[in-house]
């Protein structure tokens, strides 16, 4: 078992196989007069950059101008590195509290190389990216309702067959919306909104739901209407979503599934961009996502419990100070904290940010998501992957995460989000957990109690203020642009800088390896340095490390080799 990384006497230890090694000082004092005479006691003058934040983007960052011969010093306010990738080993095995999937299990995936190094294996729980349920296929997901029957699976499959095509005519319609606005070809974007009505009709008759026929057909979209506009018809038709179907069953599923169609079809249109996703499906890392962000982490000089107050740019430096007063001074920053720590405003910048980049920051949303890990002495629910439940509204509708199937260990996990999520960081652990318990006994009328719980605040932590970015309505589409752009020699990293893998571990790091190079150059420029970089992980490691992905976590037989 991995141990959690301490501090010990001004230096970084830790004493678990990963991590086997003491690391000099940094030293901290506010007297450097200039970069270009900085000495170190076991080095000749180098280049220096503070990064602040250590969870996936920072220690990226780190690592990267720490291979590149950057002296460099991580500034984390936890006492542990992660950020929201958080592997906790209370019950006796691995349980990620944040972050946990790796979505994209493929060799494109920036993170493959890393994980496939350290053979980590993964649990896979979609084979594709076309799931309504995004990392989840439906064929191994069990719906119940409130009284504990289970919802006809060919139903699942005919709402989730809607769901996706249209969000497929959606992107359709934006490419289309795209192409007016550059030569003014309006037919086109009635065409494809008359696709998606047709498309919605075709659906809803094959799956023998009547009454949604009609609302799709009233889903006409003016040439002059904006997509928010039209998205905002889809959201109507989904609030209504009670006078579906013939039972209850149907009812409560059809609105289950149809309520987070809005939602993701407004942030497809508010950003007026696809999200890309690498191939591959997804998967769970069953030992969690520790070992691979310790392994990133070896021999950097990271210091603990140092939590950021104030960044002073200067004209050819950059000072820090943290709350304990400790004042670190260096050539240029990566500041890879999560945008809801920058939009509370708890680091003070000196001078402030240009307006532009307050903005960005500003406008920029925050989601909520927790998990509350429950477990048990014995398994006791359905050989199914996931549990959901369905109800009368978005507020009731959650799923339990069945990691018996990825670990062979008794413990479910209630996800919430939303309102949901934020409602209950109001409650104690106790409470918490006797909610997903109440909610569980409602799929399970014979489950039995919890013998050990976890309780996750995201929305709360003041190190975090958020579980992940997305794009509100109407945003501009060079948003995540401007927030990952620098200023002078701050540099900005972070999942929220990533607009094509915005919210993702792997759009993290890979947004912290960005930031250490534009730092790194701007910095050997500035210096009338050449150009020389030395690469992260070796390539011949690469090519004879293949992921390993299963469904099963007990026959090696079964597993993939994705080279």
């Amino acid at each position: 078992m991995l141990s959690k990384i301490s501090s010990k006497g001004g230096a970084l230890w830790a004493s678990d196989s990963v991590l086997s090694i003491a690391v000099p000082e940094f030293r901290e004092t506010p007297t450097f007069r200039s970069f270009s005479t900085l000495q170190y006691s076991y080095t000749k003058t180098m280049h220096s950059v503070i990064v602040i934040g250590g969870g996936f983007a920072g220690i990226a960052a780190a690592r990267v101008l720490h291979n590149a011969s950057f002296q460099v010093i991580l500034l984390e306010s936890r006492e542990r590195i992660g950020g929201r990738v958080c592997t906790d080993y209370s019950f006796g095995f691995p349980v990620d509290l944040g972050a946990s999937w790796l979505h994209g299990v493929c060799k494109e995936n920036p993170l493959a190389p890393l994980i496939g190094r350290l053979r980590l294996p993964l649990y896979r729980t979609s084979t594709g990216d076309n799931s309504p349920l995004f990392a989840h296929d439906l064929k191994i997901y069990a719906l119940f309702d409130m009284d504990g029957n289970q919802v006809p699976h060919e139903l699942v499959l005919e709402v989730g067959k809607t769901y996706e095509s249209i969000l497929q005519e959606t992107m359709a319609c934006i490419e289309a919306q795209k192409e007016r606005a550059c030569d003014g070809d309006l037919a086109q974007v009635e065409r494809r909104v008359t696709k998606v009505r047709h498309v919605g009709v075709d659906r809803v008759k094959e799956a023998r739901l009547e009454s949604l026929e009609s609302d799709f057909e009233s889903l006409r979209m003016s040439v002059g209407e904006s997509l928010d506009v039209y998205a905002g018809k889809i959201s109507e038709i989904a609030s209504q979503a009670s006078n579906l179907g013939h039972t209850m069953n149907d009812k409560k599923l059809v609105r289950k599934l149809l309520n987070s169609v809005p939602e993701k079809f407004i942030q497809i249109v508010a950003s007026d961009r696809a999200e890309e996703l690498f191939p591959g499906g997804h998967g769970i890392m069953v030992q969690g996502y520790e070992p691979v962000i310790n392994s990133l982490a070896k021999g950097l000089d990271i210091r603990l419990g140092h939590k950021v107050k104030t960044i002073n740019r200067c004209t050819n430096s950059v000072k820090v100070t943290v709350e304990n007063g400790k004042t670190f001074v260096a050539d240029a920053a990566v500041v890879a904290v999560p945008v809801g720590v920058l939009k509370s405003k708890t680091i003070n910048f000196e001078p402030r940010l240009p307006e532009w980049k307050e903005e960005a920051i500003s406008n920029t949303g925050i989601g909520v998501a927790n998990k509350i890990v429950l477990r048990f002495e014995s398994v006791f629910w359905p050989d199914v992957e996931f549990l959901g439940m369905v109800a009368d509204t978005p507020y009731g509708c959650s799923y339990f995460v069945n990691l018996h199937k990825a670990t062979g260990h008794a413990a479910l996990v209630y996800m919430s989000a939303g309102q949901l999520a934020k409602d209950t960081e109001k409650m104690s652990d106790e409470a918490a957990a006797g909610l997903a318990f109440i909610q569980l006994k409602k799929i399970v009328p014979h489950a039995s109690d919890p013998i050990q719980y976890l309780v996750t605040r995201w929305g709360s932590d003041v190190n975090s203020l958020g579980s992940y970015s997305y794009a509100k309505v109407a945003n501009p589409h060079d948003i995540c642009e401007k927030l990952r752009m620098s200023v002078h020699n701050l540099f900005f990293a972070g999942e929220a800088t990533k607009d094509d893998h915005q919210g993702m571990v792997h759009g993290a790091y890979s947004s912290g390896v960005m930031a250490a190079h534009d730092c790194r150059l701007q910095v050997l420029k500035h210096y009338g340095e050449s150009d020389h970089f030395e690469p992260l992980v070796d390539e011949d490691a690469i090519a004879s490390m293949p992921l390993m992905i299963s469904r099963s976590y007990e026959n090696e037989n079964k597993k993939e080799a994705l080279i």
